[in-house]
C-alpha cells in the first residue's frame, strides 16, 4: 500500500499484552513477542539509575491471522535495570524453535508450536554476569547450528550456544562493556565474517569458533552502542549519540579491514534506537533526537535533514523507526504513527499518515512508543505497553 485510505489503513485485530520494548516477530503464521507483568515497584525511567521491580517477564505466540493466544512462558524475573517496562529483545525464530533473551539475562529455546521449553540459560547464575544498565538488548542471532547473542562477562563479550542443546560452543572478545547491539553477519575476506559492535570497537569474529580477526575502536558515549552494525557491501556503518560514527571498510582478500571514514559533528549520522537503511550508497537514518538524515555512506557527507517524521521538532531521544519497501518507505514512530513516504538524495516528502497505536511507556515529558514493528502477510505488527494489534497494508 503506497497511500493510506482515509481514515487510515484497517485494524484486523487487538490483542492484549503488558510492558515492554521487544519487537514482535512473524514466522510459520505465529506471531511472537516478550513482556513483564509488573508486581512490585515503580517503572517510571530514571536514566541515571537501576530500578527495581517484582513480576513475571513472558514470551507469547499469537495466531497471525487472528491474534488468538496460542501459548504463554511465563518466570519469575526481579528487574534491576534502568527503564525497566519490559524486555528489549525480539524473539529470534529458527525452523520449530524460537530463542527469547529477556532484560536481565534469560535465555530460552523454545518449541513454536507447544511453548515447551527445550532449554534455556540464566546469565547472572550460570556466568556470575551483570545485566548492563539498560538490560540486556541483542536479540540472537542464529547461525548454521549455533545461536549467538551478547553474555558481557570478563570473559566473554559475545557467546555462542549449540542451537539444539544449548551447549556453550564458544565465548569471544574482551570489552569494558558489552553494550546493547545485536550481531549481524557477512562475507568478506573469503570467509564469513560476525560483525561485532561491544562498547568499545566494531569487531569482526570467526562465527564458528570465535576467533577474532580484525577490531576497529568506535567508543560510544555511555557504552551506548546500540544500532545494529550497518553492512552494505563492503562497508560497515556504526553509530550513536553525541555524532560518534565511524565506516570501516572490509578488505576483499583477507579478513581484515580499516577506518574508511569517522564521523564528525557537522556531517554523518548519530542513531540511537533505530538502526538506518542504505539504498543506492545513501544511508537514510534518525539522529539521536529524532532528525531524519540523508547520508552519503561512500563519503561520510550529510546530504539534508528534516524532522517532519517525528512531529516537526527535535527532543530528548526521539525515536522512528524506517523500513524500505518495494514501491517507497514505511515509517512507524514513537507517537503511533505509520508513514508512508518517499526518500531520495533531494529530500524528503510524506505520503500519507495515520495514528494507529497510542504511546503508552513513559519518558522525560512524555509517551512514547520504542518498539521496531514486524511486516509480514501484508500486514504491520506493532505493539504498545498494553496491546499488541495487526493492521492491514493490503490494498484496497
Amino acid at each position: 500500500m503506497e497511500k493510506f485510505p482515509e481514515g487510515g489503513p484497517k485494524i484486523l485485530w487487538r490483542a492484549p499484552i503488558s510492558g515492554g520494548y521487544s519487537g514482535p516477530s512473524v514466522a510459520g503464521g505465529s506471531v511472537f513477542v516478550m513482556d513483564y507483568v509488573r508486581s512490585d515497584g515503580d517503572p517510571a525511567p530514571s536514566a541515571g539509575a537501576r530500578q527495581n521491580l517484582s513480576g513475571k517477564e513472558r514470551v507469547l505466540c499469537f495466531d497471525a491471522a487472528t491474534g488468538k493466544q496460542k501459548w504463554v512462558v511465563e518466570y519469575d524475573c526481579p528487574y534491576s535495570v534502568s527503564y525497566p517496562v519490559g524486555p528489549r529483545c525480539t524473539v529470534t525464530v529458527d525452523g520449530d524453535r524460537a530463542y527469547a533473551l529477556g532484560a536481565m539475562g534469560n535465555l530460552h529455546c523454545i518449541h513454536v508450536e507447544t511453548g515447551k521449553i527445550i532449554w534455556s540459560k540464566d546469565f547472572p547464575k550460570d556466568y556470575g554476569a551483570e545485566a548492563p544498565f539498560w538490560g540486556y538488548s541483542s536479540h540472537p542471532m542464529v547461525v548454521d547450528d549455533l545461536v549467538i547473542t551478547l553474555l558481557g562477562t570478563q570473559k566473554g563479550v559475545v557467546v555462542a550456544f549449540n542451537k539444539r542443546t544449548g551447549t556453550e560452543v564458544w565465548r569471544s572478545l574482551e570489552a569494558t562493556a558489552p553494550g546493547y547491539s545485536p550481531v549481524n553477519l557477512t562475507r568478506a575476506g573469503g570467509v564469513d565474517q560476525l560483525i561485532v559492535w561491544h562498547a568499545d570497537a566494531l569487531n569482526g569474529i570467526n562465527p564458528k569458533t570465535g576467533k577474532p580477526y580484525w577490531q576497529v575502536p568506535l567508543k560510544p558515549m555511555y557504552a551506548m552502542s546500540i544500532m545494529m552494525p550497518l553492512i552494505h557491501n563492503d562497508l560497515v556503518f556504526a553509530g550513536g549519540i553525541m555524532g560518534i560514527s565511524a565506516t570501516v571498510k572490509l578488505d576483499a582478500h583477507t579478513p581484515t579491514a580499516a577506518l574508511h571514514w569517522e564521523g564528525k559533528p557537522n556531517n554523518s549520522l548519530g542513531p540511537k534506537n533505530s538502526t538506518p537503511v542504505v539504498v543506492d550508497n545513501l544511508m537514510y537514518g534518525f539522529d539521536r533526537d529524532g532528525d531524519l538524515r540523508c547520508v552519503d555512506l561512500l563519503t561520510g557527507r550529510r546530504l539534508w535533514t528534516t524532522t517532519d517524521p517525528v512531529g516537526g521538532r527535535s527532543q530528548n531521544s526521539s525515536t522512528a523507526f524506517l523500513i524500505k519497501t518495494n514501491i517507497n518507505f514505511i515509517i512507524f514512530n514513537e507517537m503511533g504513527e505509520l508513514i508512508t513516504a518517499k526518500l531520495d538524495r533531494e529530500g524528503y516528502s510524506q505520503i500519507s499518515k495515520a495514528k494507529v497505536l497510542e504511546p503508552t511507556t513513559p519518558h522525560a515529558n512524555r509517551k512514547v512508543i520504542w518498539s521496531c514493528p514486524a511486516f509480514a502477510h501484508r500486514c504491520v505488527y506493532v505493539r504498545n505497553d498494553e496491546e499488541l494489534i495487526c493492521v492491514s497494508l493490503a490494498a484496497e
